[in-house]
């Protein structure tokens, strides 16, 4: 029970690997708060975190690009259990195109969704963390912020971005014994995977080390590592969870 009566607010648990971040919280004993566009979204998390053993899970809504409705999710939060010690920012999305076509409104939707998102929930997160001088941030980004990737570039800047703030979130806040690290995945196995045709999959798994895609637990379980105490020396440092695609 690594995070035992902890309170963990964690954007994007409604699939994927936020839903694995909540799930492998929750049996470390963790105190959920869950945040996605909707709530509905996140009622096959809520369930799965009960059996998992999470003692209790709160359910938010919020679109994470607005800063009115994150500060109302840190409210909630802060009013129901009084205090914040654990923050992963996982919420993204990806609009795909080459560089010379990618339209505004798609750069700046990526930017917001996956970078605005995560200075806002941090920003307001700071303060009562500041308070209680403890807490843990963590950013999901990913290894096409540190590679780049063709056709990418609006989702490449906003992941490097993430590892950038991450670091200067690190150096302002250690003071108050708040750390802030990064995770950066590489292929990870998710129903957006699952549509992709077997002949591309199989590529991909060629161009890893360990011939295989990663599965959202690989993140999870390094989620839980910087969570915890175990990590308590750790700060400012961004783990690549790409079973050794890019070296």
């Amino acid at each position: 029970m690594m995070l035992k009566d902890k309170v963990a607010l964690v954007t994007g648990a409604g699939r994927g690997i936020g839903q694995a971040i909540a799930l492998a919280f929750a049996k470390e004993g963790a105190i959920l708060v869950l945040s996605d566009l909707k709530t509905e979204f996140l009622t096959e998390t809520e369930a799965l975190a009960k059996q998992a053993g999470s003692p209790k899970c709160l359910l938010t809504q919020a679109n994470v690009a607005n800063g009115d409705e994150v500060d109302q999710v840190v409210k909630i939060a802060l009013d129901t259990f009084e205090r914040i010690d654990i923050l992963v920012n996982v919420a993204g999305i990806t609009k795909d195109g080459l560089l010379a076509t990618m339209s505004e409104q798609d750069w700046d939707d990526v930017l917001s969704i996956n970078l605005k998102s995560a200075f806002l929930f941090t920003k307001a997160c700071a303060r009562p963390m500041m308070k209680q001088r403890s807490g843990a941030v963590i950013n999901i980004a990913s290894i096409i912020g540190i590679a780049g990737n063709a056709g990418q570039a609006n989702y490449a800047a906003s992941k490097g971005g993430m590892i950038a703030l991450t670091k200067s979130t690190a150096k302002e806040l250690a003071k108050r014994n708040i750390r802030a690290n990064a995770i950066a995945p590489g292929f990870i196995k998710t129903k957006m995977t699952d549509k992709l045709p077997p002949d591309l999959v199989e590529k991909m798994k060629e161009q890893i080390g360990l011939k295989r895609l990663g599965e959202p637990q690989d993140v999870a379980n390094v989620a839980v590592f910087l969570a915890s105490e175990a990590s308590a020396y750790v700060t400012g440092q961004t783990i690549v969870v790409d079973g050794g695609l890019v070296l």
